[in-house]
């Protein structure tokens, strides 16, 4: 199981997808979309988990998914996707 953020770094153009504890980024993109979807891939392939999206500019985190067959740590409140 492997959580990922999804992150736009100040001042940078790209998406980054970063394993949750990593250095660097594992993939980049082009737009937050395409880095969500990256992300939720990478997560699924490794048994599932979070993708946590960040506001761009490396602001807070503003979503969160769950990852099958990962656990939900909060089920009712997460119906957005």
């Amino acid at each position: 199981m492997a959580n990922y953020h999804v992150t736009n770094p100040k001042g940078s153009d790209k998406w980054n997808i970063k394993k949750a504890g990593g250095d660097r980024a594992s993939a980049t993109a082009s737009t937050q979309k395409e880095a969500e979807k990256i992300a939720k891939e990478l997560s699924a392939n490794s048994g599932g988990g979070e993708v946590r999206i960040h506001k761009p500019n490396g602001g807070p985190i503003r979503d969160s998914d769950t990852v099958s067959p990962g656990k939900d740590p909060c089920p009712p409140k997460d119906k957005k996707h």
